[in-house]
C-alpha cells in the first residue's frame, strides 16, 4: 500500500506543476495535518506549526517542478520541505528584534558645509596630485579608483603583467605620499 500511495502522491505532484487546484487540494487534504503534528512533535507551538504548514504547502504549490521521483519519495521531498522550514521558523525566532535605537540603524548626518568643501578640496587635491604622477601610474590609479577595474582587470587591459600593475600603484603611493603627506592619502584612502 506504501507504494501505491507514493506513487498517488507522485501523481498528484506532478498535476501540481500543471497548476491543477484539485490536486493540490487532494495532497493538502493527506498531509497537512501529519505536517502541523510533525511540526509539533519537533518543539512547535499550535500557531507556529499552522503557520509554517501554510509555508511548506506553498511552497510544494510553487516548487512542485523540483521533485524527482528518481530521487526520493513524495512523502519523504514534503517532510523535507516541512524540516527546512522548521529550521527556518526556529532560525528567525532565535533572531533579536532589531532595535530601532541602535546607531547602525540611524541615518548619517549629512555633511556640513565646512565637510563638504573639505572632500571637495581632498579631491581636487588628489587630482592634482595624480597629475603630476607619470603618465603609466595616472591610468592605473584612474583605472583601480575612478572606473573600480580589479588590478586582473587593468594588466589585461593594458597588456602588461599583474606584478606590474601592484607595483605601480605601490609606486604611485609612495610618489602621492611625498606630495601629500601621509596623513591627507590616509583620509583618502578612508573615503
Amino acid at each position: 500500500m506504501g507504494d501505491l500511495s507514493n506513487h498517488d502522491d507522485a501523481d498528484l505532484i506532478a498535476r501540481i506543476v500543471r497548476k491543477d487546484r484539485s490536486a493540490f487540494a487532494e495532497l493538502f487534504g493527506r498531509y497537512a495535518a501529519r505536517i502541523k503534528a510533525f511540526l509539533m512533535s519537533g518543539g512547535a507551538s499550535a500557531e507556529d506549526a499552522d503557520e509554517v504548514t501554510q509555508e511548506v504547502m506553498v511552497a510544494i504549490w510553487r516548487r512542485a517542478e523540483t521533485f524527482d521521483a528518481s530521487k526520493a519519495a513524495a512523502v519523504t521531498w514534503i517532510f523535507t520541505i516541512a524540516r527546512n522550514r522548521r529550521i527556518d521558523m526556529y532560525r528567525r525566532k532565535a533572531r533579536p528584534e532589531p532595535d530601532p535605537e541602535d546607531p547602525l540603524f540611524q541615518p548619517d548626518p549629512e555633511p556640513g558645509g565646512m565637510e563638504q568643501l573639505s572632500a571637495r578640496e581632498l579631491q581636487q587635491k588628489m587630482r592634482t596630485s595624480i597629475a603630476q604622477l607619470p603618465e603609466a601610474q595616472q591610468q592605473i590609479l584612474r583605472a583601480a579608483f575612478y572606473e573600480g577595474l580589479s588590478h586582473a582587470e587593468i594588466a589585461a587591459r593594458q597588456g602588461i603583467p599583474l606584478g606590474t600593475v601592484k607595483g605601480r600603484i605601490r609606486l604611485s603611493f609612495k610618489h602621492l605620499r611625498g606630495i601629500l603627506g601621509d596623513d591627507l592619502l590616509e583620509a583618502y584612502k578612508d573615503d
